[in-house]
């Protein structure tokens, strides 16, 4: 059985897909960007402010489904550009403490709304 994981604490989908859907005991979460919850809004300040919102919007699902970034098992990162790969690792390892999850890292021609980096995420508890 599998179960819808919406939260407003991240951005809405823009297109014909969740945030995120729990099929038993692993939870399987859409690529997000750094979009702004509740806006149409980007923050992109610079590639660290991307990767930030990234990784709070992440967050605000796992949390939704009862999980944490230590529940997370696989992760795919799409970069516009592999030049970025040091900044947006610096960040995205932050949000791991240990037992760091299975990962791919990989530049992509375009991303939605012309964003520098999204992020898909597995996870299971």
């Amino acid at each position: 059985m599998k179960k819808i994981i919406n939260t407003p604490d991240a951005p809405a989908p823009i297109g014909p897909y969740n945030q995120a859907v729990l099929s038993g005991d692993m939870l399987f979460i859409s690529g997000q960007i750094a979009l702004i919850p509740g806006t149409s809004d980007l923050s992109n300040a610079d590639i660290a402010a991307e990767t930030q919102q990234v990784m709070k919007n992440l967050n605000a699902i796992l949390k939704t489904a009862g999980m944490s970034f230590s529940d997370v098992v696989k992760t795919t990162i799409f970069l516009s550009d592999m030049s970025l790969f040091a900044a947006v690792n610096e960040i995205y390892g932050s949000y791991f403490e240990s037992d760091f999850p299975a990962r791919e890292t990989v530049a992509v021609k375009g991303l939605p709304k012309n964003v520098n980096v999204e992020i898909s995420m597995i996870a299971s508890k």
